[in-house]
């Protein structure tokens, strides 16, 4: 089932499936990235998404959120939404039926690119600040919340739904997940945060993890901020965060350490390469 949304200017006016008492005075702006939330607990939203810079950002409708009842699409006389696992175990499991309804109902019947379908899973893969930027391009997202032991495979396969992970540890339910993954999302849209160059310069941004951060005092506890952060060169600072951010994630991430090498040693073979080919055009000519 796909629903439809007529727009009356800028507002963008749909139905909902979210009780009336949860809805906030929030607006929701035609053409604002949206997140469509699939939970049993939607009275978990906004949650801490609702403060700070992403709560401000909300009021103001640089961004949209839609917490959906999973529970609304349950049939039946008692409603339910999961049942027991095939071939045995213990826990219960979200049912196809009442899931696929609920994704059914979120969709708007734009490609997944542009409005990707994700399952908050740990055997998804690794939500990364690469993954939150593509997000933050596309149109909107749905997020499904899982609870007990997941969803039934058929209907991820079925409607074409993208699994993440936010680490290797288990939660209760993907509610704490999905807003930490609409937070890492949200703060890259325009606007949101105020001063593009904020997310140009942090952990992530070029693959490597930021530079340690000082303010004043300038001596506190008998421990004072870097003489080369006092100096007012602007390139000898540069050049002190980069060695500074290189240093922390060999130390620390050597996985991204190993990634950022490889990376650098692709952009030269690359350069040369172009280098070469513009020497043989020259000498062609």
């Amino acid at each position: 089932m796909t629903k439809h949304t007529k727009s009356h200017g800028r507002i963008s006016i749909s139905a909902t499936r979210q009780p009336s008492a949860l809805i906030k005075e929030t607006p929701d702006l035609a053409g604002a990235w949206k997140a469509k939330v699939l939970t049993l607990y939607p009275d978990m939203f906004p949650g801490i998404l609702g403060h700070s810079l992403t709560g401000r950002a909300l009021q103001e409708g640089l961004w949209a959120l839609d917490p959906i009842d999973i529970r609304m699409f349950a049939r039946g006389k008692h409603r339910n939404v999961d049942d027991t696992p095939a071939g045995g175990g213990a826990g219960m499991v979200l049912m196809a039926d009442v899931v696929g309804r609920a994704i059914d109902f979120a969709d708007k019947g734009d490609s997944r690119q542009d409005w990707p379908v994700v399952y908050l899973s740990p055997r998804g893969k690794p939500f990364d600040q690469a993954m939150a930027r593509r997000f933050s391009k596309a149109k909107g997202i749905t997020l499904l919340c899982g609870r007990f032991e997941g969803v039934d495979q058929r209907v991820l396969d079925a409607r074409d739904v993208e699994e993440v992970s936010l680490g290797d540890f288990i939660l209760t339910g993907g509610e704490i997940a999905a807003q930490a993954l609409i937070d890492a999302t949200v703060r890259l849209i325009p606007r949101v945060l105020g001063n593009a160059e904020s997310t140009e310069e942090e952990s992530f941004s070029n693959g490597l993890l930021e530079h340690p951060q000082y303010t004043r005092p300038n001596d506190w506890e008998g421990r004072k901020i870097p003489e080369i952060l006092l100096s007012g060169h602007h390139a000898n600072i540069a050049k002190w965060r980069a060695e500074q951010s290189k240093a922390l994630t060999k130390e620390r991430r050597p996985d991204l350490w190993r990634a950022h090498i490889a990376d650098s040693v692709e952009d030269q073979q690359l350069s040369d390469a172009q280098t070469i080919a513009k020497k043989a055009s020259k000498k062609d000519d």
